[in-house]
């Protein structure tokens, strides 16, 4: 970026989406002086990335904008546009003239998991335990303090998860806090909770769950201070600073074997007591969560409404949740009906339009016959009765005829 001369206008402008990794000669003064961070869209933001990627998209009137922005919490404006398109697609081919709410959950299950995978047959025994294990986070999504509400709960298989519980915030989060920390922790482990319970044994699928556990406990024991016994202090040297110097990604251990031990046991014993209140939970609301279990076995997905419908209602009886999925998709069915009349009546209107302008029958004023002043006249004619008429107009085989015209 050297050599250019003083009175060159020359601006430099480049993008990168690891700022941590760029050589530090970049950032030198002279280089590049001015930075400018651009962040995910806030709900606000999303909201009117929303508008402007459905301004083409017809849209039912239940389907609000504002409550997708909400639960879309971390999609840039292409994941919100490749939402909307997924959601079009989705309801053409369910002939569908509107996208409806469904569309959109659908697709938002799609963008984020991964296309379903229905054709999969499953073992009963695996379906049940998948059940019990996607109801267990979700319980405890709802009976903690910072539980987000749950969107989704779906047992159909779905890029490589056998079942999926989709918790999402309401609201954007910039900072986190100790207590939500370890109630994260509790509902990643409230799965394999839920099985043991259960069955009093538990499986493999908790693999992932568990290393999230595990890597949130870490970094709070080592990087936020948010242990007694090792207090505010950051252990590690995380990811190193010059990359291009030849170091790696991998953090560098800066501390003692003997803080590496007590690292170990803070981090245990913050799992284990996440564990505990998962395994507390779940105890006190059984009843909850063989209901939702149950209801997943037969249906294999539960939405949001219903799901609180469950919570809430102290003896949630099938039906109820029945009917609330069978209301969203008549109100669908009634506004895609009207959209469909409409669009009929619009094609009638063109139709009558394009025949009467190609058909139209002539009016009063077209069958009066035309005055003398309306015949055609000779320029040299010396008197108007002289004027021939239409009928003895002369004819273009005359050559005098044609002269005289």
């Amino acid at each position: 970026m050297d050599g250019f001369s003083a009175h060159d206008g020359i601006i430099v402008i480049a993008a990168t989406n690891r700022p941590d990794i760029l050589d530090p000669a970049l950032l030198r003064p002279g280089r590049f002086d001015r930075q400018v961070t651009v962040n995910y869209p806030d709900i606000k933001g999303r909201e009117e990335i929303l508008r402007v990627h459905s301004k083409n998209k017809p849209l039912e009137d239940s389907v609000d904008l504002g409550k997708v922005a909400r639960t879309t919490s971390g999609f840039t404006g292409a994941d919100l546009a490749n939402l909307l398109n997924e959601a079009a697609l989705l309801a053409a081919r369910r002939n569908k003239a509107l996208i409806g709410n469904d569309d959109l959950e659908d697709a938002f299950l799609k963008v984020v998991m991964g296309p379903q995978k229905k054709s999969r047959v499953m073992k009963e025994s695996e379906k049940r335990n998948t059940a019990y294990h996607e109801a267990g986070h979700a319980l405890l999504d709802y009976y903690t303090k910072y539980g987000d509400p749950v969107h989704t709960i779906s047992i159909i298989p779905a890029g490589r998860a056998l079942g999926v519980t989709i918790s999402v915030p309401t609201e954007d989060k910039f900072s986190v806090y100790k207590q939500e920390l370890q109630e994260r922790i509790a509902q990643l482990l409230a799965g394999r909770v839920a099985e043991e319970l259960t069955f009093g044994d538990y499986s493999g699928g908790a693999s992932n769950d568990i290393e999230r556990a595990t890597s949130i406990a870490r970094r709070m024991v080592t990087q936020l201070g948010m242990s007694e016994a090792l207090g505010p202090i950051r252990y590690g040297s995380g990811h190193g600073g010059d990359v291009f110097l030849g170091r790696d990604f991998s953090s560098t251990q800066d501390y003692s074997d003997a803080t590496a031990a007590l690292i170990d046991e803070e981090v245990k014993r913050i799992v284990n007591e996440a564990y505990a209140l998962a395994r507390s939970v779940l105890t006190e609301h059984a009843d909850k969560l063989k209901f939702v279990a149950e209801y997943l076995l037969k249906h294999e997905i539960m939405d949001g409404d219903q799901f609180l419908c469950a919570m809430e209602n102290e003896m949630p009886t099938e039906q109820m949740l029945l009917d609330i999925a069978e209301e969203k998709r008549r109100k669908s069915a009634e506004a895609n009906e009207q959209r469909e009349r409409e669009k009929q009546a619009q094609e009638e209107r063109e139709k009558a339009a394009a025949a009467a302008a190609t058909d139209d029958p002539p009016s009063p004023d077209d069958l009066i016959p035309p005055t003398i002043e309306d015949a055609p006249t000779i320029e040299d004619a010396p008197d108007i009765a002289d004027a021939p008429k239409i009928d003895d107009a002369p004819g273009v085989d005359d050559p005098e005829d044609r002269q005289d015209e």
